[in-house]
């Protein structure tokens, strides 16, 4: 007898189809804190392709979210997580450990997790440990379909796709060719958009299989520009903007 056994837990994914990134969630037209919990619900909210967020690691290696180096006056890697806990987001919120931001994003099967690693103000060691650290709990909260990956430090995108292959991984900093980056099997450019002005080179790096994304796009021109080019993502503060532009197409 053939038995065909279906799996429960089979995940189905609806994600938007559109090129709207949420830079550090969306948070500017409600003004809500950066890189919180609610402004990634909101991104969510708004239909957004992803929402990115930034990742440091705390003295006592507890993984938050925060853009800067320093989270209200105290730098992040040479205080404990502990001593975060003593400030408070203008909504109420504390500073979000990366596993309870997982956890809120993969309560949704709709917008990408964007997860920056950003650069160790210690070591590049020290970078490597927070890269490895942050694949590990995007493992552990089973979020690795929803996450994708971006960085200013190339050697941690490299690190991502020798633990994650299937990855999509994005560098940042804009000082690698298109070329190379293809060699290195990163999926993405994701440079800021100034530089795609180069002639050719968003067609270049197409042409190559990658996607462009373009940070950080917050004026019309500069948005319809990009559309024109074909860019795949914007990373933008004004994702209603964004929005604005594509329902008009």
């Amino acid at each position: 007898m053939l038995f065909i056994f279906t799996s429960t837990f089979a995940q189905k994914f609806n994600w938007n189809k559109n090129q709207v990134i949420a830079h550090r969630g969306a948070w500017k037209k409600n003004n809500l804190p950066e890189n919180s919990i609610a402004s990634l619900n909101e991104a969510v909210r708004l239909g957004c392709y992803g929402s990115e967020f930034d990742v440091w690691m705390t003295l006592d290696n507890v993984l938050v979210v925060n853009h800067d180096a320093e989270f209200q006056g105290l730098t992040i890697e040479k205080v404990n997580y502990a001593d975060l806990l003593t400030k408070t987001m203008i909504n109420g919120e504390k500073i979000p450990t990366l596993e309870a931001y997982l956890k809120e994003g993969k309560k949704q099967k709709t917008t990408k997790l964007i997860l920056e690693i950003k650069p160790s103000l210690i070591s590049k060691e020290r970078g490597i440990e927070v890269t490895n650290a942050s694949i590990a709990m995007v493992k552990k909260v089973g979020v690795i379909d929803w996450t994708e990956y971006i960085s200013f430090d190339y050697d941690y995108c490299k690190r991502v796709l020798a633990v994650l292959p299937k990855a999509k991984v994005a560098y940042l900093k804009g000082d690698v060719t298109a070329e190379q980056m293809k060699a290195d099997k990163l999926t993405g450019v994701d440079y800021h958009f100034s530089l795609y002005k180069k002639e050719g080179w968003i067609e270049n790096a197409h042409q190559l299989g990658l996607t462009i994304n373009a940070w950080t796009v917050n004026t019309a021109a500069d948005m319809q520009w990009l559309l024109e080019k074909k860019a795949d993502f914007i990373t933008t503060n004004e994702p209603e903007l964004l929005f604005e532009i594509l329902n008009k197409k």
